[in-house]
C-alpha cells in the first residue's frame, strides 16, 4: 500500500474523528477571517478606523471591542487547534505501537501520521477560509449593511490560512515526534496512549457516590486533557462573556448616548428643504449622506418668533427648543496644563483649523441633553462651546511633529483649549457624543452665534412633547397650527431618526455578538472529542459496571458529571474575568438594567446548556451498545 492511500484509508475509517477535527479547524479559520474581513468592510476596527459612520467616539468603542474580541478570537483559535489536532495524533500513539511492534520502520510510520496530520490541517484551513468568506458576504450584504459594502481584502485569506496552518502543524507533529522515539512496548501503554496517572482511591458509599467517585477519577487520572480543556473551556467562556455580555452592555449604552442627543418623542419644525437636512445630518450616524452645499444662510429658511411663541403655547407642548444651523471654518486655540507634582506649566494644543457643524441653542431650554464630559450650555454660558467627539477627536488630537531627533509631542485636550470662530474666541466647557454630522459639531448659545453670522432667526424648532399628554393629538394639533402660520414649515417626527441609528448601532453590536458562534461550535466539538477519549479509556471499567447490572444511564449519568464538572469549573472562570473585563476595561459609565442582567444570563446559561446537552452525544452513543460489544 502506498504511503498516501494508508492514511487516506484510515482517516476514512475514523470518519468521526476525523470529521471532527477538520470542523475545528474550519470554525477557527473562519471565525477569525471573517472579523477581519467584517472591520474593514464596514470601516472600523482593526483594519480601519470608520470615517463616514458613527462617530469618533462610537468608532473607538467599536475598534476596542473588536481588538479585544479579535485577540481572544485568535487565542481561542490557537487553543482549539492545539488541543483538537494534540486529542487526534496522541490517540495515535498506541497504532505507532502497533505498527513498530510489526517492523514497520520509524521514518515511514512517521511519514504515514504526517501526511494525515497534513490532509486533516489543510482541508480544515481551506473549508475555513471559504466558510469565512461566505459568512462575510451574507452579513454585509444584509440591509442593514448594504451602504458600507467595499471589496474585501482578499490578502486576509492567506495570512489566516497560512497561521493556523503552522499552529496545526507545530502541535500536530510534537505527539507525532514524541511517539516515534517510544519503545512499541511504551506506545503501546495505556499510560501513553490516554496519558493516565494515579487517580483517587474508589470508595463508594452509595450510588450518587459512585457516579460522582468514578467520574472524577477519571479526570484526575488524565490530567494533561482535563487541564487542557479546563483552560481552552475558560478562554471560550471569556470570549463569550466579553462578546455577549459586553456585546449587550455596550449596546444598551451607546444607544442611550443616541437617545440623549436626539432625546424621545421630538419633533422637528423646519421649512422643508432645511427639515429634510437637519434629518440627514441625524442620520449620518447611520450611513445616510447630507447635502455639504447647503445654504445655511438662506433668509428663506429663517423662522420667526411668532411662531415659536405660537407653538410653545399648544397644549401637550413642553418644550420648544430654538436652534440656528450653520456650517464654517473653526481654529483651535492652544491652552496649558500644570503638572500637580512639579507645578510646571506646558502648553496644550496648536492652531490647527477645521470644517464644523455649527449649532446656536439656548442653554437650559433644549429637549434634550448628549451624553457629556465636561458641562453643556446653560442659561449663563456666554462665551463657551461645546465641541462634538469627533472634532475632539481631530482638531483637538496630540500629534507628533518633526523628524529623526527633532521629533516632539503636542498635547491637545480640548477641554484645556479654546476655540475661534469668526475671529471670536469661545472656551471649551465639554465633549458631546452627538450623532449629528457624525459628532464634527460645535454648540454656542444662540444670541452669540446669531451675532457672529448676522443670521437674527432661528432655522430649526425641535419640540418636546410631554409624556404626559397623547402624542398624536399633539402632533395634530402642531401640523394645523404650522398649516395656519405658515405652510412652507414642515413637521418631521424625529422618533423614526432615534429608531433607524439605534437600530443601525444594534445591527453593529448584533455582528460582534454572532462572533463566539464559530467559537462555540469548536468548543462543543472539542468538548465532544474529549468526551470520545474518556469513553476510549473506560470502556473496560464501564463494561464490569454492564455486566454486574448497571444499567445504561449509570454509564450515561457517569459521563455527564465529567461534562457537567469541567463546563462549571470553565464557566465560572470564564464569565468571573469577562464581566470584570467588561465592566472595569472595555465599557466607560454602562447602562446596565435588570432585562440586561437577565438577557446575558440567559444567553450564557443557554450556550453552557447547549454544550453540556451535545457532550453527552457520544455517551448516549456508547450507552446503547450491546454488552458484548462494550467488552470486545
Amino acid at each position: 500500500m502506498s504511503e498516501t492511500a494508508f492514511p487516506v484509508n484510515d482517516l476514512f475509517r475514523r470518519r468521526l474523528q476525523t470529521g471532527l477535527t477538520v470542523l475545528a479547524l474550519t470554525t477557527c479559520v473562519a471565525s477569525t477571517l471573517f472579523l477581519l474581513l467584517f472591520s474593514g468592510q464596514i470601516g472600523f476596527g482593526i483594519s480601519a478606523v470608520g470615517q463616514d459612520t458613527l462617530t469618533q467616539g462610537t468608532s473607538k468603542v467599536f475598534a476596542q471591542f473588536l481588538t479585544f474580541v479579535g485577540a481572544l478570537i485568535f487565542i481561542v483559535g490557537a487553543v482549539i487547534v492545539s488541543f483538537i489536532v494534540f486529542l487526534m495524533m496522541a490517540q495515535r500513539t498506541k497504532d505507532f505501537g502497533l505498527m513498530k511492534a510489526t517492523g514497520c520502520p520509524n521514518n515511514l510510520v512517521f511519514g504515514y501520521f504526517m501526511t494525515e496530520l497534513l490532509g486533516v490541517t489543510f482541508f480544515g484551513c481551506l473549508l475555513g477560509v471559504i466558510v469565512g468568506f461566505a459568512v462575510d458576504y451574507a452579513v454585509i450584504n444584509l440591509s442593514a449593511f448594504q451602504v458600507y459594502n467595499q471589496a474585501p481584502n482578499f490578502w486576509f485569506a492567506p495570512l489566516v490560512f497560512a497561521t493556523f496552518f503552522a499552529f496545526a502543524l507545530i502541535f500536530g507533529a510534537k505527539p507525532i515526534l514524541n511517539a516515534a522515539r517510544m519503545s512499541p512496548m511504551k506506545a503501546l501503554s495505556s499510560v501513553q496512549y490516554f496519558g493516565l496517572a494515579k487517580g483517587t482511591t474508589l470508595k463508594p458509599l452509595s450510588k450518587t457516590g459512585l457516579t460522582i467517585r468514578i467520574a472524577n477519577r477519571s479526570l484526575f487520572r488524565r490530567k494533561n486533557a482535563t487541564v487542557r480543556i479546563a483552560i481552552f473551556l475558560s478562554v471560550v467562556f471569556l470570549l463569550l462573556t466579553v462578546s455577549i455580555a459586553g456585546g449587550i452592555m455596550a449596546n444598551d449604552t451607546s444607544s442611550s448616548w443616541v437617545q440623549k442627543a436626539i432625546g424621545e418623542n421630538v419633533v422637528l419644525v423646519a421649512k422643508g428643504n432645511m427639515a429634510t437636512q437637519y434629518t440627514q445630518l441625524l442620520l449620518t450616524y447611520s450611513g445616510s449622506k447630507a447635502n455639504l452645499d447647503f445654504d445655511y444662510a438662506d433668509d428663506a429658511l429663517a423662522i420667526p418668533d411668532a411662531v415659536s411663541s405660537q407653538l410653545s403655547q399648544i397644549q401637550g407642548v413642553l418644550t420648544v427648543d430654538r436652534r440656528l444651523v450653520w456650517y464654517g471654518e473653526i481654529q483651535e486655540l492652544g491652552g496649558y496644563m500644570i503638572d500637580v507634582e512639579t507645578q510646571a506649566t506646558y502648553p496644550v494644543g496648536d492652531e490647527r483649523k477645521g470644517m464644523s457643524l455649527i449649532v446656536g441653542l439656548e442653554g437650559g431650554n433644549v429637549v434634550s441633553e448628549p451624553f457629556m464630559r465636561g458641562d453643556f450650555l446653560n442659561a449663563n454660558s456666554s462665551s463657551d462651546a461645546v465641541v462634538g467627539d469627533s472634532l475632539a477627536y481631530t482638531v483637538y488630537a496630540s500629534y507628533t511633529t518633526g523628524v529623526g531627533g527633532n521629533r516632539h509631542t503636542v498635547l491637545g485636550d480640548a477641554l484645556r483649549e479654546s476655540i475661534k470662530i469668526q475671529g471670536v474666541p469661545f472656551k471649551i466647557t465639554g465633549i458631546c457624543l452627538d450623532p449629528i454630522n457624525n459628532g464634527n459639531v460645535t454648540y454656542l448659545p444662540l444670541d452669540r452665534l446669531e451675532n457672529i453670522t448676522g443670521i437674527s432667526n432661528p432655522n430649526v424648532l425641535l419640540l418636546k412633547i410631554d409624556p404626559a399628554a397623547d402624542y398624536s393629538a399633539t402632533v395634530n394639533r402642531i401640523q394645523n397650527a404650522l398649516s395656519n402660520a405658515d405652510s412652507n414649515l414642515a413637521l418631521i417626527e424625529l422618533n423614526q431618526t432615534l429608531d433607524k441609528n439605534a437600530g443601525f448601532l444594534g445591527s453593529l453590536w448584533g455582528v460582534i455578538m454572532f462572533l463566539p458562534a464559530f467559537a462555540l461550535a469548536a468548543a462543543t466539538l472539542c468538548l465532544i472529542s474529549f468526551q470520545m477519549l474518556t469513553i476510549d479509556e473506560q470502556h473496560q471499567e464501564f463494561a464490569v459496571l454492564r455486566a454486574t447490572g448497571a444499567k445504561p444511564r449509570t454509564i450515561v449519568s457517569i459521563l455527564a458529571v465529567q461534562s457537567l464538572t469541567v463546563l462549571l469549573a470553565s464557566f465560572g472562570v470564564g464569565v468571573s474575568l469577562g464581566t470584570i473585563i467588561c465592566i472595569l476595561v472595555l465599557i466607560s459609565n454602562p447602562v446596565v438594567s435588570a432585562f440586561t442582567v437577565l438577557s446575558i444570563s440567559g444567553w450564557l446559561l443557554t450556550a453552557l446548556f447547549g454544550m453540556f446537552l451535545l457532550s453527552l452525544y457520544p455517551a448516549w452513543k456508547f450507552a446503547k451498545k450491546p454488552l458484548l460489544e462494550i467488552m470486545s
